[in-house]
């Protein structure tokens, strides 16, 4: 019934697969856990545990793929037709995360989302940024999702039918970050339906801001190079909306100057003791402008 697909790097996800086999248990499915260990460098002695688990298996790639290439690789030998993705790096919220996710499974939509969530211990001052940005972004209740459904794609918690992600999968061998955008515009362009419900993982494992900046940088390349000239790709990307606005009236050459002058404050600003996230729209906005 349920092929539950974690891509793994650096992380020990024994605990959270513990959690899933309980509940999957528990739930009397047929199903299976498959985590896919992209080339890690640390904690294999201690997921290769998940192997004595029935109906669980660790494996790894004998070089690093990349999650969109793993979660490809996770797809295409997946034994159900049902696929629940999940980050390593988080814990269900809920005792009855797949029972929750279960009487979804005959639903319409053949996607549902669960949400995210963020535990209310601040963090240290390296992941204040990564924190604040996931409270006022990412965590969202259901409603507010589904008020905006292409929205809120999160592939770190995601049931879908394996068809589906399969027709809508970014299939390119190569690594690229934030690429979930491009899988929500292929709902979107596809007229998939989207469900959002309340069923969210906490995110455990945050990036240092420093890494979490650069890799925002990276999504941002990606969209430029992928999605720049999608048709109705502004109503998915509030940034290429404004990149677009930007272009259609002739004021690249003013961005450009303004994002150079002003770059170091914003910076500044967003790396801050208090992370602005204001600042850190207009740096992405900048940013975009200046990617040939």
């Amino acid at each position: 019934m349920l092929s539950i697909l974690i891509p793994v790097y650096n992380y020990n996800i024994f605990q959270l697969v513990v959690e899933l086999h309980k509940q999957c248990m528990a739930c009397e499915i047929e199903f299976e856990i498959v985590c896919l260990d992209d080339a890690s460098t640390h904690y294999s002695t201690e997921n290769q545990k998940i192997n004595s688990f029935s109906n669980c298996q660790y494996l790894i790639n004998t070089k690093n793929l990349g999650r969109t290439s793993t979660r490809n690789k996770l797809t295409n030998n997946a034994t159900y037709d049902w696929l629940l993705f999940l980050d390593a790096d988080v814990i269900p919220v809920s005792s009855n995360f797949i029972k929750n996710y279960i009487t979804h499974i005959n639903s319409k939509p053949k996607v549902i989302i669960g949400g995210y969530c963020y535990q209310n211990t601040l963090p240290e001052f390296e992941q204040n940024f990564r924190y604040k940005y996931g409270k006022n972004r990412e965590e969202k209740s259901a409603l507010e999702r589904n008020s905006n459904p292409y929205k809120y794609i999160f592939s770190g918690n995601l049931l879908i039918l394996k068809k589906k992600f399969i027709e809508t999968s970014f299939t390119e061998e190569a690594k690229y970050y934030g690429m979930d955008i491009y899988f929500s515009y292929q709902l979107y362009i596809k007229k998939i339906e989207v469900l959002h419900i309340e069923n969210p993982i906490y995110h455990l494992g945050l990036e240092t801001n420093q890494i979490f900046f650069e890799k925002s940088l990276k999504a941002v390349e990606s969209r430029k190079q992928f999605l720049i000239n999608c048709p109705e790709i502004k109503k998915i990307s509030p940034l290429i909306k404004k990149y677009k606005t930007i272009k259609q009236y002739h004021l690249l050459p003013t961005a450009i100057l303004f994002f150079k002058i002003f770059e170091p404050y914003l910076k500044r600003r967003i790396l801050s003791k208090k992370p602005n996230l204001f600042c850190f729209d207009i740096y992405r906005l900048g940013y975009i402008c200046t990617l040939k």
